[in-house]
């Protein structure tokens, strides 16, 4: 099944997600179709509100990226309820991207150093010290389960330039080369 993903301006984007249990229907089915639709978007990371659904998961693989940022090579992980704790205080910047916000980048400070707890698809309770870029793609898929994105993260200088480009992607007059949901028209 070919999920769409839901682009800036839609409420999904915008709502904290719910934890989820073994009992949630469907699951291995939903993430394999998350990886499908990362990988088919050429993304590297696709958290559930991304497709509409505002539950806690995530679904990871940073292994394009592993020549140049060694820690994401054989990064694949899929996290369920996952929970961040800062290990680093100091904040790296570095171009961010976001299938939700397509055709556009901005540089992000993000902390260098987290300490990672999750379950995986059985439910199983992992922990893990993850650093350098494989960290902020972590913390730039777990802001989506808080209702945030990547641009809430840089200046209102800076987001007033790209307020048109931000306006043209509500309005639906962006194209990808992947399936999306656009936001629902105002009545």
């Amino acid at each position: 099944m070919k999920l769409p993903v839901y682009l800036y301006g839609h409420p999904v984007l915008r709502r904290t997600s719910e934890t989820i249990d073994a009992t949630y229907p469907d699951l291995q089915k939903l993430v394999d179709d998350m990886y499908a639709c990362m990988y088919e978007s050429e993304g590297v990371g696709l958290a559930a509100p991304q497709i509409g659904r505002n539950i806690r998961l995530v679904v990871i693989d940073g292994s394009p990226l592993g020549d140049d940022f060694p820690e994401c090579a054989d990064s694949k992980m899929t996290l369920i309820n996952p929970e961040i704790e800062v290990l680093d205080g100091e904040k790296v910047v570095r171009a961010e991207g976001c299938l939700s916000l397509p055709g556009l980048s901005e540089n992000v400070g993000r902390v260098e150093h987290i300490r990672l707890s999750w379950q995986d698809e059985t439910f199983a309770r992992h922990e893990r010290e993850i650093s350098g870029f494989l960290a902020r793609i972590v913390q730039h898929e777990c802001d989506h389960l808080e209702g945030k994105l990547y641009i809430d993260h840089i200046s209102p200088i800076r987001k007033q330039l790209i307020k048109s480009k931000l306006n043209n992607i509500i309005a639906g007059r962006t194209r990808c080369s992947y399936p999306v949901k656009y936001a629902p028209k105002k009545k």
